[in-house]
């Protein structure tokens, strides 16, 4: 992915050095391993407990980190740290992208803060966890990431690459779209009234729909700027399937239930996200009207 060079945000809050603390998509101390991960991840779609509290179950209320609280105003990242660097850059070209696709809708794009983070940080939607991956809260209006979770990516889920790297941060800034849109909030009104397996589907529909604005994003990034190089669809393709819940469910050794999807299938999660590549249209990216996920 060619992004150096490029436009760096200045949204980006750095709670990596202090303020305490220790060492999904749709993820506890150092001690947590990925089988943890998946058991909360898994147990949360079954159960219908947020994966944060499944965590602290898992681990014990002993064992869990020490929570990062910000001391006055979050300083930026320091000039010299690539992985700081990479994701101020893939969220710059966010804000290009979704604040000249709001201007052509007649809008104004209030762009997410996105937090840098180790081990744990404390939220406007309560403890985050680096177990849980990137995430977004959208009651501070800010995207949460502890950078390790690009290593787990590589090394444990078999998903390298630097555009699949931006592929997740382009897929928590969707939520973020989502929530300026208004699509969140009609999303929850109408899982409060569902049952659990129909809340479910509805939240299988808001993740594919974030994986199809990521391509979106990704589509115009690209003929603005020519920020892909061979190979990089394939990267993002790649983490797509791994993160499939079909593919976490069979990775952790248990039936795949289809009825506790929360973010949709390896094969839907990819197929939305080339939806966004192709059309750049956030139109097409319509999942609660589509018949066929």
């Amino acid at each position: 992915m060619r992004w150096e060079g490029n436009r760096e945000s200045s949204n980006v809050e750095d709670l990596r050095a202090g303020g305490g603390g220790g060492g999904g998509f749709g993820i506890g101390g150092g001690a947590i391993g990925i089988g943890t991960i998946v058991v909360a991840l898994i147990g949360g779609a079954v159960l219908g407990i947020n994966p944060l509290t499944l965590l602290g179950i898992l681990t014990g209320g002993g064992g869990a980190p020490q929570v990062q609280q910000q001391q006055g105003p979050a300083p930026a990242p320091p000039a010299n740290d690539p992985a700081a660097r990479f994701v101020s850059t893939v969220l710059a070209d966010t804000e290009d992208v979704w604040t000249q696709l709001f201007q052509q809708g007649g809008a104004t794009y209030n762009p997410p803060k996105l937090v840098l983070f180790r081990g744990a940080v404390r939220t406007a939607c309560g403890a985050g966890q680096a177990a849980m991956g990137p995430f977004y809260c959208p009651a501070d209006r800010k995207v949460y990431i502890d950078l390790s979770f690009y290593e787990t990516m590589k090394t444990r889920m078999g998903a390298p690459g630097d555009f699949a790297q931006a592929y997740v941060i382009a897929h928590e800034v969707a939520h973020h779209v989502q929530n300026e849109l208004g699509i969140s909030e009609q999303a929850e009104r109408a899982r409060a009234r569902m049952s659990q397996v129909e809340g479910n589907q509805v939240s299988v529909r808001v993740e594919l729909q974030a994986d199809c604005y990521a391509g979106v994003w990704a589509h115009h990034a690209q003929n603005a700027r020519s920020i892909l190089e061979q190979g990089d669809v394939e990267e993002a393709m790649n983490a797509a399937q791994k993160i499939g819940d079909d593919a976490l469910q069979a990775n952790a050794g248990r039936a795949v239930v289809p009825e506790s999807f929360t973010h949709g299938t390896s094969a839907q999660r990819q197929r939305w996200f080339s939806t966004g590549l192709k059309t750049g249209s956030v139109q097409a990216c319509d999942t609660f009207k589509a018949r066929n996920l």
